[in-house]
């Protein structure tokens, strides 16, 4: 079970990674858009020497013709790096991506998943994850955990070595479903991130933690009576 960042905003991936046991980044187009105009590979490289190399770089692929994908590809090789998970939308020319990509011996994730049929699609083409997008199947009227919870179960059940890198949450009580379903991963914007700890029963326990604390010793922390 691994939590990675869906952003590129530099201050948020930093901030994250400090306080929160981050696996990974993932951007696609629209998520980029949200920094502007940045020029993209020095961008990308950025998010690379905050995360590390250990750390994966999920990076979307912006054209949608095969030789367009993997030209694009060949750029994020070349100019951020190897190591960089390539996300390919799982549609007619994606598949085909995958498979090529995959016979490099690149990482590849399948992404823009709404169904099991695009799964399995993507699991036989040899992608390293599938990204399936739980808050969009839910706005469908899809059961978006009982997507999960069956790919989960035919990569199971075939042995299959891809991994599920659950995509769109808007809401904590997602992610938990996701998981809960057989998701290996979950990818989560900044605010839901944070949205997890945004509880007032938490908070009001905390603070009565203090009040009684307070009470007892005026104040003073656990460090400041080991120093009397």
């Amino acid at each position: 079970m691994k939590y990675l960042i869906d952003s590129a905003n530099l201050d948020e991936i930093r901030a994250l990674s400090e306080y929160l046991p981050i696996a990974g980044v993932t951007s696609n187009p629209s998520i980029v858009k949200k920094e502007g105009s940045v020029p993209f590979f020095a961008h990308m490289r950025e998010i690379r020497s905050i995360i590390g190399k250990l750390r994966p770089l999920h990076i979307q692929v912006t054209a949608t013709d095969y030789d367009g994908m993997m030209r694009d590809a060949e750029a994020v090789f070349r100019h951020v790096d190897e190591k960089v998970f390539i996300k390919v939308p799982v549609d007619f020319e994606g598949v085909k991506v995958i498979k090529a990509l995959r016979r490099q011996g690149a990482n590849v994730t399948a992404t823009a998943v709404y169904g099991m049929d695009q799964a399995f699609m993507a699991l036989e083409a040899g992608a390293d994850c599938i990204a399936p997008y739980y808050n969009r199947m839910e706005a469908l009227g899809v059961d978006a955990a009982s997507v999960i919870g069956n790919i989960a179960g035919i990569i199971a059940h075939y042995g299959y070595e891809t991994e599920i890198l659950a995509a769109s949450f808007k809401q904590p009580a997602q992610i938990d479903r996701a998981i809960l379903a057989g998701a290996h991963s979950v990818t989560v914007a900044p605010d839901v991130l944070r949205g997890i700890f945004v509880k007032q029963v938490v908070a009001d326990a905390v603070q009565a933690f203090s009040d009684d604390w307070t009470g007892l010793y005026g104040g003073k922390t656990l460090a400041e009576l080991a120093d009397e």
